[in-house]
């Protein structure tokens, strides 16, 4: 029989990133230009690094700065940005998240946003059409400073596994649950490892709880050990 999991609460989270750490080391959250990583999350989404990475670096070199593209049309940035794959939907996101920030604050840039709440910040961004919560959290996390709990397919795995959540939890459940018990100061180091672990050891295929540093605290891994015994 499997002993019951324990709650998950502050602590508990605390000691995670510490087990997490252990194994794939600190790293260090940089604050980017937000809208450098709005463009470039807007870019990635649906497809490979490999095919918006390409793109980014064009759109950068040719327009260096951003407001050069609102002199473009839609179908004139779609081209530019094909490589990346739906393309109509992207020109339009990107452009549309130029003209409001023009409008907002008098110039084509996000930094003032570094000055509101998270609330706030987390609010404007989430009206750009095309934006979504996960690419909200992203430009808090690692260009605005703030706290936020990105939830891509590596920490929506490992959160389920880890029993932080019900099976059939959203993955906005996921996000609200990790913001209520995660320190603000240790969002990006909880981030980071989440994913390091996804990629390297908690795969989607071939994985395995034998010698993980999360076995003790994982709801998978105690069932992995139960019916091994």
């Amino acid at each position: 029989m499997i002993r019951t999991m324990p709650r998950w609460t502050q602590a508990s989270v605390v000691d995670l990133v510490n087990r997490l750490e252990s194994i794939h080391g600190s790293s260090i959250v940089l604050h980017e230009d937000p809208l450098d990583e709005l463009v470039s999350c807007i870019l990635s989404q649906n497809t490979t690094d490999r095919n918006s990475f390409p793109c980014y670096v064009r759109l950068r070199s040719k327009y260096p700065g951003w407001s050069g593209l609102l002199s473009l049309r839609p179908e004139e940035l779609g081209q530019e940005i094909s490589q990346a794959g739906m393309h109509t939907q992207k020109s339009r996101a990107i452009l549309g998240a130029l003209a409001k920030a023009q409008a907002s604050f008098g110039k084509v840039t996000l930094e003032p946003l570094r000055n509101w709440t998270p609330e706030a910040s987390s609010e404007w961004l989430g009206d750009l059409v095309g934006v979504g919560p996960k690419t909200v959290a992203i430009v808090q996390l690692f260009a605005l400073g703030q706290p936020a709990y990105p939830v891509d397919t590596h920490v929506e795995r490992v959160s389920r596994r880890l029993g932080l959540v019900p099976p059939k939890a959203s993955l906005t459940a996921i996000q609200h649950r990790w913001q209520k018990l995660t320190p603000p100061s240790l969002a990006g180091r909880l981030h980071l490892g989440l994913i390091q672990h996804g990629r390297h050891v908690c795969k989607a295929r071939g994985w395995t709880c034998e010698g993980c540093v999360l076995r003790p605290v994982c709801k998978e891994g105690r069932r992995s050990s139960a019916s091994s015994n």
